[in-house]
């Protein structure tokens, strides 16, 4: 049986900011089957996660490319593989079955063939939307609990302030802290998602970070007895502004830095002699590190998602066509909570 595959890919390497004429819809024949004695698995994509990190694998060059697969070069023209959720529609793989729901690294397309399996599993949906398994359920929310719980270990009654809280990852990490029993602020950039993170997702406060103008007095405001946890999804000034009001010991947990992946000037400067003598820890992390403790967070939110405890915040695109404006759209603030497009 043959089908038309529609998949996304870069016309050029995307050196700045993203627009959506960096980006092509293709079309091309693909046979759903696979040859006998085939080791490979056609999957059919559902939903695929949209990520602010894709930018760098689509530079030219980016010191990131050679540190770990899931960051390696996008070459123009080539399909952009996303972590994502799909149904197997034909497998010569002993480990997986037609018809079987799989989730791992798939591709901005309506199908991908992963050869020998790939980095594929099988998962039980747990009677959760599909949808959640590429954001709270999946890589997104495995950032957020290994980055708050291992990277940072909270203590309760700790003062914690995450960037970019609105965002996929940032809006998670902010609910665990709260449910830990933390005092929480977050910053985002608009008027509505301010709203959204006090009153929907119970953060202690919340600001507008266009709205201020010296940042270091503004976290100053909102933590007078200084910050314990800073969770970095920006860089840049705000990563400069937190450490300069971070308590003794504090720590921050650097998972991304979207501040900076359009402009390198960017980058943050912060003052050396407040990390050194306020024995202030920093650390860079990945979520791919921490799959050992994938079961514990998919046990934890789960049980917080059924219980009512937890916000699922989704913001979903539909079809391929979608995906460009949907990744430039990250660049430009329009998501609130995790960026997804539905495939089928």
């Amino acid at each position: 049986m043959a089908a038309t595959n529609k998949y996304v890919t870069t016309k050029t390497y995307v050196e700045g900011a993203p627009e959506e004429t960096h980006f092509e819809v293709n079309a091309k024949p693909i046979t759903l089957s696979v040859e006998p004695g085939s080791n490979d698995i056609i999957v059919k994509t559902l939903y695929v996660s949209i990520d602010p990190y894709q930018l760098n694998r689509m530079k030219s060059y980016s010191s990131s490319h050679d540190t770990i697969g899931f960051a390696v070069t996008i070459s123009p023209g080539r399909e952009i593989d996303a972590y994502g959720v799909g149904r197997v529609v034909a497998s010569g793989n002993s480990g997986f079955d037609k018809d079987d729901l799989v989730v791992g690294l798939l591709s901005w397309g309506e199908f991908s063939l992963v050869r020998g399996g790939g980095m594929l599993r099988k998962f039980d949906p747990l009677g959760f939307p599909l949808s959640y398994h590429v954001g709270i359920l999946g890589f997104s929310g495995l950032a957020a609990y290994a980055g708050f719980f291992e990277v940072c270990k909270p203590k309760k009654g700790e003062k914690v302030f995450v960037s970019a809280a609105s965002g996929s990852v940032g809006n998670v990490v902010g609910q665990f802290a709260k449910l830990l029993g933390c005092y929480v602020v977050g910053c985002a950039g608009s008027k509505q998602k301010v709203e959204l993170l006090k009153e929907k997702l119970g953060f202690d406060d919340a600001f507008n970070y266009k709205e201020e103008t010296d940042l270091k007095s503004t976290l100053e405001r909102y933590f007078p007895e200084g910050i314990d946890i800073y969770f970095d999804n920006v860089g840049g000034e705000m990563l400069e502004a937190a450490i300069a009001n971070m308590n003794n010991f504090g720590r921050v947990a650097a998972c991304g830095v979207i501040s900076e992946y359009t402009d390198k000037g960017r980058g943050a400067r912060q003052d050396m002699l407040d990390v050194i003598y306020k024995r202030i820890r920093i650390q860079g992390f990945l979520a791919a590190d921490y799959l050992n403790v994938f079961e514990d967070f998919i046990s934890t939110t789960s049980s917080y998602l059924r219980t009512g405890k937890f916000e699922a915040l989704e913001d979903i695109s539909h079809g391929v066509e979608s995906i460009p404006s949907a990744f430039v759209g990250l660049f430009r603030g329009e998501n609130i909570g995790k960026k997804i497009v539905q495939i089928a």
